[in-house]
């Protein structure tokens, strides 16, 4: 079983930074790949970002593409999202995911995760 714990969320203003970590302990993570989405109350869960453990590949959604940064600890079992430029669309429960399935495209998908993180909450306030 793997585990995942997400913390750095918090409230901020339009146009200000966080960044999210996302602790992930249980197993090892080389084949995986490592996402995050949010998700707004009555909203559908959207995808944020990914990234490859072994290789460090990225993909972002158009919304957040040159505002958000994905990286990873190798050493530290850690996943970073960096989060600038903030805007209140952005303010959602943010959750750390982990899954198995890479290989040609990029993991976007809810069904491309296997173990998911509670959450943090981002808020930006207008």
């Amino acid at each position: 079983q793997a585990h995942l714990v997400e913390s750095g969320g918090g409230l901020v203003q339009a146009g200000g930074s966080l960044r999210l970590s996302c602790i992930a302990s249980g197993r090892t993570f080389s084949m995986y790949s490592m996402g995050w989405f949010r998700q707004a109350p009555g909203k559908e869960r959207e995808f944020v970002a990914t990234i490859t453990w072994s290789g460090g590949r990225t993909y972002y959604a158009d919304s957040v593409k040159g505002r958000f940064t994905i990286s990873r600890d190798r050493a530290k079992n850690t996943v970073f999202l960096q989060m600038n430029s903030l805007k209140p669309e952005d303010t959602a429960v943010y959750l750390c995911a982990a899954g198995g399935r890479i290989g040609g495209h990029p993991a976007t998908l809810y069904a491309d995760y296997d173990y998911w993180g509670q959450g943090t909450q981002v808020t930006v306030s207008a």
